[in-house]
């Protein structure tokens, strides 16, 4: 089974934003790019309804599932999963939305110091075509408490291990605010999870991997904060940060990755 996949954080629809920075400026280029690079399974962070809406409607052969952080309905931003209707079928009995905090169950809850709420979806999608399963989660960590983060990564390990299917394949998705040197991605990477990471794999001397621009547009750096990470013994045959839109599409750099699960 292989998989093109995509992690992109969409940057809140902020009226503080000027001219070609608005949403409503942004949204056009934002399909494009989506449109261009086809993924199976994407991972948007940062998206209110509205925002979440309008890439929905204009991407008619993708699906949506997620919630807003705030309310678990409609309220805060969304940390939702965009995959292709025609190739999967969503297993609803199999999927939800968690908060990162003491009562991950509770809409809006955070307990672990983080002043906002944060989030991760989830879901098992079968591929129509040969029955084969696999489970994607989507997150976004806080982007100031450390503590918050080293613990949002132990609850993602214990409901990723908790999966009803656990023989079958893992991706996360995600805007972690963390770099791959994080105690919290460590513990996902390393002796945790053991997942791969998949641009890490292919491109580990690489020293331009900024994915957190600030609107600068460029990938100067090592800010990569941006993150495809996905079960032990999937072959990684592709995998980039995209970071030539232009006018910009966020101030996050897409990341994308194609992976073969054995």
């Amino acid at each position: 089974m292989e998989l093109k996949l995509m992690s992109f954080n969409v940057r809140y629809e902020n009226n503080g934003d000027p001219g070609s920075r608005a949403w409503r400026q942004r949204v056009v280029g934002a399909v494009k790019m989506i449109r261009d690079e086809s993924p199976d399974v994407m991972g948007v962070q940062e998206a209110l309804h509205g925002q979440a809406a309008d890439l929905w409607a204009s991407l008619p052969d993708y699906e949506f599932f997620g919630v807003g952080r705030d309310d678990g309905f409609r309220n805060g931003e969304y940390s939702g999963i965009f995959y292709r209707r025609d190739r999967f079928e969503l297993d609803v009995l199999d999927c939800g939305t968690f908060w990162l905090s003491d009562t991950p169950e509770v809409p809006g809850s955070k307990t672990w110091g983080n002043e906002i709420p944060r989030v991760a979806a989830w879901m098992r999608l079968v591929d129509r075509s040969n029955q084969r399963a696999f489970y994607v989660f989507n997150t976004h960590w806080d982007h100031r408490h450390q503590g918050s983060r080293e613990k949002a990564a132990r609850l993602m390990e214990a409901r990723i291990q908790g999966r009803k299917k656990p023989d079958e394949p893992v991706v996360l998705l995600g805007d972690f605010n963390a770099t791959s040197e994080n105690p919290g991605i460590r513990h996902l990477t390393g002796s945790g999870l053991g997942l791969v990471d998949a641009f890490t794999t292919l491109h580990a001397r690489e020293t331009r991997r900024t994915t957190l621009h600030f609107w600068k547009g460029k990938r100067d750096g090592s800010l990569k904060v941006d993150h495809i990470l996905v079960s032990p013994g999937a072959k990684v045959m592709d995998a980039a940060i995209r970071d030539w839109d232009e006018p910009m599409i966020s101030d996050h750099f897409p990341v994308t990755a194609r992976v073969r699960f054995p």
